[in-house]
């Protein structure tokens, strides 16, 4: 059995003519999600005829845009076509794939295990149905906050790290995404058809469960509250894999979409956080003296028009400023002082040839600056008769070449240089590279 792709153009009064009978589907609302196909018998007739579950061979199915169109032979979905157009269906023919803009490779794993019970587990009866699904976006589902969520607020600048009370409500979309899992675990074998009213309960409760850990991971993002509603792609992502095993793996569904009307704090939270806020900022000096010397401006003009005199006034802001123990004077001097210091010096590379002594002072002569010790020698190389150790063929200190025969030998393979170049071992303790004349450096 197959779908066949029929001529594109083909009008409804046609179809009549040249099938035996067809199935369509009218325009489906925004609020259903699964309709009964209907049979129309040739010779245009207006009869329909629900419960006649058989389609005969050369019989045409039609779907529209934003449609799906599933097969269900003795219970099993055996056919999917998911791309608008006229088909014909052929009982010899073998089954047929038309996924259209569906998640395709899901759909086809699921659709192959069914045709594979299909095949070995078959009855012999007919009954063949066919079902139009809704593959729209569903839009206009509105969800909300029953209870406050959790929600961590995080502000480096500042220090702030909190958890608060957080309610929003919006509306989300979704859409069918897998018709077979759809159809094999919600809404199978339905007599009519299927609304979003059967099963909108359950997704808003799913929903706002998810809700919480998706919420959870964004202010791991240290994304603040009201912050949220320019974030909702990051927050559809996130529902999406929140609800991976509930929505898509077991009914086909997918969220599209997410807008937030609201986001509210309770007044205590939202006030503690703007007064921590309020006191971050006064930790910069200037900042401070501002907000003090706009005090103090405000407070004289008020003391120039005390009722008991401006000189008693006058004398109250005075003793406010010395029980405060610090004045504006003050606060702008700390601030000038906090941009005048020296940035800290960077730090100096070290210098060629320099060592370190035992007592923890760098030097680059011969002998520590601190405590005097010798620096230490470097079994390296071979030694002069001045004292010096040298790799090069001439001594660095007294400018005396190196003795004849004295070879330095170093691993040609990896590059380890044995403690004693004059006197290495038989093979090289990293590689394995026996030492020979190719190994020797200073040939």
């Amino acid at each position: 059995m197959g779908l066949i792709r029929a001529a594109v153009g083909a009008t409804l009064g046609t179809l009549a003519d040249q099938w035996k009978e067809y199935f369509t589907c009218n325009a489906l609302e925004k609020d259903v999600l699964v309709v009964k196909g209907q049979k129309m018998l040739s010779g245009r007739s207006s009869n329909r005829y629900g419960s006649d579950n058989v389609i005969s061979d050369g019989s045409g199915i039609v779907v529209a845009d934003g449609q799906c169109a599933i097969i269900v032979d003795q219970g099993v979905v055996t056919e999917l076509v998911a791309e608008p157009g006229l088909f014909t269906y052929s009982s010899s023919g073998e089954p047929s794939l038309f996924v259209g803009k569906l998640d395709e490779q899901k759909i086809k794993s699921v659709f192959l295990n069914m045709w594979e019970r299909f095949k070995y587990g078959g009855a012999a009866g007919r009954d063949q149905r066919v079902y139009y699904f809704n593959v729209k976006e569903i839009i206009d589902n509105k969800f909300g906050t029953a209870v406050p969520i959790p929600f961590r607020v995080v502000d480096r600048n500042i220090g702030l790290d909190l958890d608060v009370s957080l309610r929003c409500n919006g509306v989300y979309s979704f859409r069918i995404i897998d018709p077979i899992s759809f159809y094999t675990n919600v809404c199978g074998n339905i007599a009519n058809q299927y609304d979003v009213d059967e099963i909108q309960g359950q997704l808003k409760s799913e929903f706002i469960s998810a809700l919480q850990p998706a919420l959870a991971h964004l202010s791991d993002l240290e994304i603040r509250p009201y912050s949220l509603p320019s974030h909702v792609q990051e927050l559809c992502d996130l529902m999406n894999t929140e609800l991976s095993q509930k929505w898509s793996s077991l009914r086909g569904l997918s969220v599209v979409s997410i807008a937030i009307n609201s986001v509210t704090l309770p007044d205590e939270d939202a006030q503690m956080v703007k007064q921590l806020q309020r006191g971050a900022v006064m930790r910069d000096p200037s900042m401070a003296a501002a907000q003090l010397a706009a005090a103090q401006a405000e407070a004289m003009k008020t003391a120039a028009g005390n009722s008991g005199g401006a000189m008693n006034g006058f004398m109250g802001v005075g003793m406010a400023q010395q029980a405060g123990g610090i004045n504006v004077a003050d606060l702008f001097k700390m601030a000038g002082e906090r941009r005048a210091a020296p940035a800290a010096p960077a730090p100096q590379p070290k210098a060629a040839g320099s060592w370190k002594c035992e007592c923890g002072a760098e030097n680059t002569g011969k002998f520590c600056q601190e405590c005097g010790k010798p620096k230490p020698e470097e079994h390296k190389g071979w030694t002069c008769s001045c004292g010096a150790v040298n790799l090069g063929k001439f001594c660095s200190e007294c400018g005396s070449r190196r003795p004849v025969g004295a070879p330095i030998y170093q691993c040609d393979k990896c590059g380890w240089q044995p403690e004693d170049p004059h006197h290495p071992p038989k093979f090289c303790p990293e590689c394995g590279d026996p030492f020979d004349d190719n190994d020797i450096k200073n040939k």
